[in-house]
């Protein structure tokens, strides 16, 4: 018996949850690792929020690293008769959020997440700041093989359901791409109820999806003006020779075979920035950082040879490459007017471009030659004149075709993934590009005076990590998940600001009991949780608690805990680096800050603004990672704050209440705009007697108000 028929009836055999029909909108999302998401219930992904397009996060520890765009997905069949009797030569569906397919042509009828164990509760002081990702778990399964896997179900008119698994994986070397496993069944069901509609069987049944990625978010925004989206991103594709190679084995010394059949997305030049060579999105306009390390895709992992053989059909897909995103067959209603559409989608999927924009081919390297020559790694050819689509390039992938009789069903297995350089090389190499200053080491060893060379040739090392990443996705799923564990999180993180500390501590790890747990560690980053933490503290199990003193005032701290392995379970090397494994610090991550409190002040003369005067230049020396931010000191702890510009016109309120002596303020007003250079006036009325420590005697007063001054300057 195979691999994948062993992991086949396990996934068939798994408790599931019973629903009849879902909510079109509803999602899930899967927040444990360094790719993060959502998952819809209508089988596929259109990511805008009605402010941007948000999902596929990577890295997760910072922000505007958002990828997804739009997965449009699609399944047609030939000679198809639907429930009304009529034949059509070509039937085809998309998997689309809209009026014209919801309750038309697509039913979504499951979306739920199953989770291997509850993630930690934690708290900032006295705020739970998990609850809302928590509340997306369905269920608790510690049977599952996964960390997570979300399952989502959807009906169409063609009578053919397919069902979505998704698994995610928390573990370090395994946390940057999704298992995706879809089933294609000919229940014969073409609405929401459980009567069954049809019982022929399917012709020829093809399906595919075109994802476009943004590449990611930050880039958009800081280069073009705009969230990017495709239209200035290159496809690249790899694994034409397969069939020859896929009994070659993967290994971490060998990690990156070129013959897995995948393709993928990276940033190239921009379609209106002219100035710079802006592969990897160098912040040309600040510190030169690249925003653009990302390499994002798809790569095929299994599919089946048919309905009656589950062996891996090495001859799959049927199309991998690109197509012009905007640049599609609109299927319209289901009426016999439809039909050349149905056809011109048929034909796509079948690999023949809609009106001739896509192709399998490398189109970068025919473009631009040898990949080691200087022409590539100058790559100064822009997407956008290559395919001339508003939508950009889609990383395209196609399946089958398939003849699937009713009652049965064919499965197709891919990873999602997202790989690249690191922060730290983002920022060494940007910072290095932007001074200009040769020569430059290439990622060879070797030496150049060119720093686009430099920049790019470093940039178009994430090629290589995104293989790794699909070849470890790859090596994962052939072992049926036995990938080793990290130790679970501490159940329980307690983060709480104090005078003269910040105070922490948590419940043990439910994994304490076992041979390999080797105890905790917690990590520290100020001014922002987006930025590189320092380890505080490392100790042994048994031990709940540790009190940062270092933590200064005024500065705003972020923390999490991570349980620590002693790495014997974890030494093999074939699936992944031995070693020690760490719980992922996305468990346990804190998003709202911890900072040390000052006692509430007991004299306006003590109150302090500061700094005073807010100097633009000097917003590195004061609170390190914190943009624009003025601290109220010495304040009482029940008071209200208004500043008012220097002839009167109030710009900011505040409601300070939490009874301690700071309040922070990002020079920012109610009305969100930043505050011009001038004088201003903040007023500080009490609205709360204000007690001696000994509780007997009012030492300010409700209603007592004081006037402080302060400069801004930029």
């Amino acid at each position: 018996m195979s691999n994948f028929t062993l992991l086949r009836i396990f996934f068939f055999i798994l408790p599931v949850l019973a629903f009849s029909q879902v909510d079109e909108t509803l999602k899930r999302y899967i927040k444990i690792g360094t790719l993060q998401s959502h998952f819809s219930a209508y089988g596929s992904e259109r990511a805008w929020n009605n402010t941007y397009y948000e999902g596929l996060i990577w890295p997760a520890d910072y922000l505007y690293q958002d990828n997804s765009v739009i997965k449009r997905t699609w399944i047609a069949s030939k000679n198809f008769t639907d429930d009304n009797g009529y034949l059509w030569g070509h039937y085809g569906v998309y998997l689309l959020l809209s009026d014209d397919q919801i309750g038309t042509s697509l039913f979504p009828m499951e979306l739920y997440q199953i989770t291997k164990f509850m993630p930690p509760t934690v708290y900032v002081d006295g705020d739970d700041i998990n609850s809302f990702y928590n509340a997306q778990i369905d269920s608790v399964n510690s049977e599952i093989i996964s960390d997570r896997i979300v399952v989502n179900k959807v009906n169409t008119s063609m009578g053919l359901t397919m069902e979505r698994r998704i698994f995610a994986f928390s573990q370090q070397y395994h946390d940057n791409y999704f298992i995706k496993v879809y089933t294609l069944t000919n229940t014969g069901n073409t609405d929401w109820d459980a009567e069954i509609e049809l019982t022929n069987d399917l012709e020829g049944v093809v399906a595919g999806w075109g994802t476009r990625y943004s590449l990611p978010r930050e880039t958009g925004n800081l280069l073009d003006g705009q969230q990017s989206w495709g239209k200035n991103s290159w496809v690249t594709i790899r694994g034409e020779d397969y069939a020859d190679n896929y009994l070659t084995p993967i290994t971490e010394n060998n990690p990156s075979p070129q013959w897995l059949r995948s393709v993928f997305q990276w940033y190239g030049r921009s379609a209106t920035v002219s100035q710079v060579n802006t592969i990897g999105g160098p912040y040309y306009q600040g510190n030169g950082r690249l925003m653009s390390p990302h390499h994002a895709g798809m790569g095929v992992i299994h599919v089946d040879t048919d309905w009656s053989d589950s062996t891996n059909d090495i001859h799959q897909p049927l199309f991998m490459g690109w197509h012009a995103g905007d640049t599609y067959p609109s299927i319209g209603s289901l009426s016999p007017s439809a039909e050349p559409s149905m056809a011109n989608l048929y034909d796509m999927l079948s690999g023949i471009p809609y009106l001739g924009l896509g192709g399998a081919e490398r189109i970068d390297e025919i473009a631009m030659g040898d990949p080691s020559s200087d022409t590539y790694l100058k790559h100064n050819i822009k997407p956008f004149d290559m395919h001339n689509d508003a939508g950009g390039m889609n990383a395209m992938v196609t399946y089958g075709p398939f003849d699937i009789p009713h009652g049965e069903s064919v499965t197709i297995v891919e990873v999602e993934g997202i790989n690249g350089l690191s922060r730290a090389m983002c920022e060494e190499i940007g910072f290095e590009w932007d001074k200009g200053n040769p020569p430059f080491v290439l990622p060879d060893g070797s030496e150049t005076t060119d720093k686009d060379i430099f920049k790019n040739a470093w940039v178009f090392t994430g090629k290589d990590s995104i293989l790794k990443t699909f070849g470890r996705a790859y090596r994962n799923f052939n072992s049926q998940f036995q990938i080793p564990a990290p130790p679970l999180p501490p159940s329980l993180f307690d983060v709480q600001s104090g005078g003269d500390r910040i105070i922490l501590s948590w419940e043990a790890s439910p994994s304490e009991g076992e041979s390999n747990f080797e105890g905790y560690e917690i990590w520290r980053a100020p001014g922002k949780a987006d930025t590189l933490y320092t380890q505080v503290y490392s100790g042994e199990k048994g031990v709940y608690s540790f009190d940062d003193m270092t933590a200064k005032r005024g500065i705003s701290y972020y923390y999490y805990i991570q349980s620590v392995s002693d790495g014997s379970n974890n030494q093999s090397g074939e699936l992944n680096p031995t070693g020690p494994l760490k719980s992922s610090r996305f468990y346990t991550k804190t998003s709202k800050p911890a900072y040390l409190r000052r006692k509430s002040g007991d004299a306006f003369r003590d109150i302090r603004i500061v700094p005073n005067p807010y100097h633009i230049a000097a917003k590195d020396f004061q609170y390190i990672g914190e943009k624009d931010k003025i601290m109220f000191l010495n304040i009482p702890g029940q008071c209200d704050i208004r500043v008012f510009t220097e002839r009167g016109d109030l710009i900011h309120y505040i409601s300070h209440n939490d009874g301690s002596g700071d309040e922070a303020w990002n020079l920012v007003t109610s009305g969100r705009q930043v505050v011009a250079p001038g004088i201003y006036l903040a007023h500080i009325l009490v609205t709360s007697d204000i007690l001696s420590m000994d509780q007997k005697n009012i030492i300010i007063h409700k209603g007592d108000s004081t006037v402080l001054k302060f400069a801004v300057i930029r």
